[in-house]
């Protein structure tokens, strides 16, 4: 059991760390779409001790078009397995661990029985397009996709968790009956390691935040909490008319309590949670205003800290992106917010290169196969050619989430002619994950009224040379690399070191120093940067309209 390989004994204290051994660790469960990490780091200098992780493509499931479900069982199963082999290669045992912390896949969403611990459905996944008709009619009803942005600051989207909650409530029989009779409990992947970790069905449930020791605790972070359209974002509290308005009344019992991302949770010791994309943040140490980076995942993710403006309040976007809760660093602590641009495909894409397609073996590979292709030559004297020879590829397998917000979107492939080989069908997937990302960039600027004038990203796919030069021929920004680009696990080790009492504020975190290992500059003119956002444009309103009711 999850809650068995990490805990140690309750009556150990986990506040007043700072004194400890450098052979404390944190361990930071790192909890994907695609796989499932535990990485312990030392809990004096941060630096990486040992890791596990374990794939979860098996326990993924497309039962039909758009759909996308987890076994949400087979998590925690990863889990457990990854945080066992870590321990392991380190070494070490539970007693060692001082902190834990969660990072997570968020708006995916489980539904179980607190009772028995089992899922009453699959983990509905956060790109899953199955609720495109209830988010239809939602909009129709509530008066248009932005009726709810000024108290939650999400549009209605399939993205987030209150509609898939409401799919759930509406199809599933075992659901809507598991909460009418108060047997079911509802959350993000967050709440449901965090319920495991902490007991399970074998520890006795409770919803006080002061019974943190013999507890089942059922909570949700402030950061996974914001991206279910059912959290006031100015309150950070669930709010009865969002709850009301998405028509899942009958949940509203069942939700679990907010917390901050840094503190004492729940015994293992539970004490950091914090949402993929706001630890990744946290990671790549962007505190400041001004500051911003994207993950390259399964999707690829922006988040800026909006310039000249409160840091402790929500800023709304005029310009398709998302407001959102960045971190909580303790229970009385503010909540600091910033603006989000979601891309649903980045990694999606490619693996449909290699598996669909079968053009490569390995996901890397891509890269090597776009680096074949033409390159397109740098005068301004010249017509603008472009490396894909016009082949413009827009990944919008389920839709595209910012700025556009069309659910009806599909993948789209134009401008193929009998000149195309793979080579150039390679590059326009790699560079139709860095238009996505310019395209948010561009918004950034737009909403903090300061255009940006350097990007850090990380993320697996950040690991293509190829990737990040197109970013920065598009943006026309330098696109800054670390050397660890795993920073999601990272954040979510600072976020348990906080709440552990490691560190008594984020001045006293270990300085990541000098830690970027390569800075991508522009490399083509205003002109051919101009022409292939104007290719981009029309082969994004070229994908509209392609869903099938």
């Amino acid at each position: 059991m999850l809650a068995a390989t990490l805990s140690r004994p309750a009556s150990r204290a986990t506040r007043g760390l700072c004194a400890r051994a450098a052979s404390s660790l944190i361990a930071s469960i790192d909890q994907g779409t695609s796989s499932s990490r535990v990485i312990l780091y030392d809990a004096v200098t941060l630096r990486p001790v040992a890791s596990h992780q374990v794939e979860l493509q098996s326990a993924t499931s497309n039962p039909q078009a758009g759909w996308s479900q987890m076994d949400a069982k087979r998590i925690v199963g990863t889990v457990t397995d990854s945080a066992a082999a870590a321990l392991a290669a380190a070494g070490a045992s539970a007693s060692d661990v001082v902190g834990v912390g969660i990072t997570n896949q968020r708006e995916s969403t489980v539904v179980w029985d607190k009772r028995t611990g089992e899922p009453l459905y699959d983990c509905i996944l956060w790109h899953d397009a199955r609720t495109a008709t209830t988010v239809s009619a939602l909009a129709d009803e509530l008066g248009g996709q932005d009726a709810l942005r000024a108290t939650c600051g999400l549009p209605l989207s399939t993205y987030f968790s209150g509609v898939k909650l409401r799919w759930l409530l509406e199809t599933v029989p075992a659901v809507k009956e598991g909460f009418e009779s108060g047997t079911a409990l509802v959350g993000t992947v967050d709440s449901w390691l965090a319920w495991n970790l902490t007991g399970g069905a074998g520890g006795r449930a409770t919803r006080h935040v002061s019974d943190v020791t013999n507890a089942s605790r059922h909570v949700s972070d402030v950061t996974n909490a914001s991206r279910t359209m059912l959290m006031n974002l100015s309150t950070c509290g669930w709010d009865g008319g969002l709850v009301r308005a998405l028509g899942v009344g009958a949940a509203e019992g069942a939700l679990p309590t907010i917390v901050s991302c840094a503190e004492e949770i729940g015994r293992a010791p539970l004490t950091g949670m914090i949402g993929d994309q706001q630890a990744a943040m946290v990671g790549q140490r962007c505190f400041g205003v001004g500051e911003a980076k994207i993950t390259y995942g399964t999707g690829a993710f922006m988040l800026g800290r909006p310039r000249s403006r409160p840091r402790i309040r929500a800023v709304p976007s005029s310009h398709g992106l998302l407001s959102t809760a960045l971190y909580r660093f303790g229970a009385s602590a503010p909540t600091q917010y910033a603006l989000e641009g979601a891309v649903a495909s980045c990694a999606v894409g490619i693996n449909w290169f290699k598996d669909s397609l079968g053009m490569i073996g390995t996901a890397p590979e891509i890269s090597s196969l776009a680096a074949q292709a033409p390159s397109p030559h740098l005068s301004p004297d010249l017509p603008v050619p472009e490396g894909t020879e016009g082949l413009v590829f827009v990944p919008a397998f389920g839709g595209l989430l910012a700025p556009h917000w069309r659910d009806d979107a599909r993948a789209t492939l134009v401008g193929l002619t009998l000149a195309h080989d793979k080579r150039h069908v390679a590059r326009a997937v790699l560079e139709g994950i860095a238009h996505q990302a310019k395209e948010v960039t561009v918004c950034m600027a737009a909403d903090t009224g300061a255009a940006l004038t350097g990007l850090r990203v990380d993320g697996g796919v950040a690991l293509s040379d190829e990737l990040l030069q197109y970013q920065a021929d598009l943006c026309g920004i330098a696109v800054q690399r670390p050397r660890d680009v795993e920073t999601t696990a990272l954040g979510a080790a600072i976020a348990a070191g906080l709440g552990a009492g490691v560190w008594s504020s984020i001045a006293d975190i270990p300085s990541s120093g000098d830690d970027i290992e390569r800075t991508f500059e522009p490399a083509i003119c205003e002109e051919e940067r101009t022409a292939r956002c104007a290719s981009w444009q029309k082969a994004v309103e070229s994908s509209f309209g392609w869903a099938r009711e």
